[in-house]
């Protein structure tokens, strides 16, 4: 009869004593993270889900193939995952507040809801990523690609974001406040009903950006690009525009601005009635300095090859 095994029952019971190899490498390991590998078959081949939950802080998964994986209300507080491949992968509801995602790609990952306080996704490429609603406070974007991200409703404050592409992305809604974003790509991106009140944008591209509604009180804006950039009642008291380039006096004058308002040349902007008061969103505190680390990593296997 093992002579007459057809060759999807050899993959089959190649897979599974991969999956046990891996589920019995799990055990031994300290990692308190739940996993499950399930096995399927999907047009006669073997199907592989990795999904992630319960609580496994510390964990290292550095260059790890996570791709695809499921976290879903899980507990990765100080995660490192530098240089993982977390494409397709959903991270929705959970916590991965101060975890280091620098160089990981993330392409076409579900965040939606989740807590990344503090964590670092320099050099990260998140382009196209689902992010509505998490929490990203004071997180490191510095040169990560998050261009055609889906970030309605996200915090951002005090975020930084320098070098960042964040080209064609979805914004709407988001708080921007206290973030550090010279020279950010925003090129084409909605941006409207959005609060960056006293952020840093020097040198930022926001041409053909819409922003309309949005508040830009008190941000700094020397070099920034806002050509043929959507400024419908923007609030723009207290601004820095005066070195910006590409300003019109059609964009400011469809603007909200006060005296305290600064612009290029001649340009002048009117004075809204019915806009509300300027509600200053207060700097994120500084985050306490974190415990001394553990001489050793909880370590997760997440992988059957």
């Amino acid at each position: 009869m093992t002579q007459n095994a057809s060759p999807l029952i050899r993959r089959l019971t190649t897979a599974s004593l991969a999956a046990g190899a891996a589920m019995a490498a799990l055990i031994t390991t300290p990692a308190a993270a739940e996993i499950r590998l399930q096995l399927g078959l999907q047009d006669r081949d073997v199907a592989r889900m990795v999904s992630l939950g319960g609580s496994c802080n510390r964990c290292e998964l550095s260059g790890r193939d996570l791709t695809g994986a499921a976290f879903h209300g899980a507990s990765f507080i100080n995660a490192t995952l530098v240089g993982a491949d977390l494409r397709g992968s959903e991270l929705m509801g959970s916590n991965f507040s101060g975890s280091d995602f620098s160089r990981a790609d993330l392409d076409g990952a579900t965040l939606v809801g989740a807590n990344f306080t503090g964590a670092n996704f320099s050099n990260a490429s998140l382009s196209g990523v689902d992010a509505s609603g998490a929490t990203l406070v004071r997180t490191r974007f510095s040169n990560a690609d998050l261009s055609g991200a889906q970030l309605t409703s996200v915090n951002m404050n005090g975020a930084v974001l320098g070098g960042a592409d964040m080209s064609n992305a979805e914004m709407v809604a988001m708080t921007l406040a206290n973030v550090s974003a010279r020279g950010t790509d925003f090129s084409g991106s909605e941006i409207s009903m959005s609060n960056l009140s006293n952020g840093d944008f020097r040198g930022s591209d926001f041409s053909n950006t819409t922003l309309n509604g949005a508040r830009l009180t008190g941000g700094a804006f020397i070099g920034a690009d806002f050509e043929d950039a959507e400024m419908n009642r923007t609030d723009i008291r207290g601004a820095d525009l005066s070195r910006a380039r590409n300003l019109t006096q059609e964009q400011v004058g469809r603007a909200c601005g006060d005296a305290n308002t600064r612009l290029p040349g001649n340009l002048t902007a009117r004075v809204c009635r019915g806009i509300s008061s300027v509600r200053v969103v207060p700097a994120p505190p500084r985050p306490p300095a974190p415990p001394v680390p553990p001489r050793t990593r909880n370590l997760v296997v997440a992988s059957s090859r």
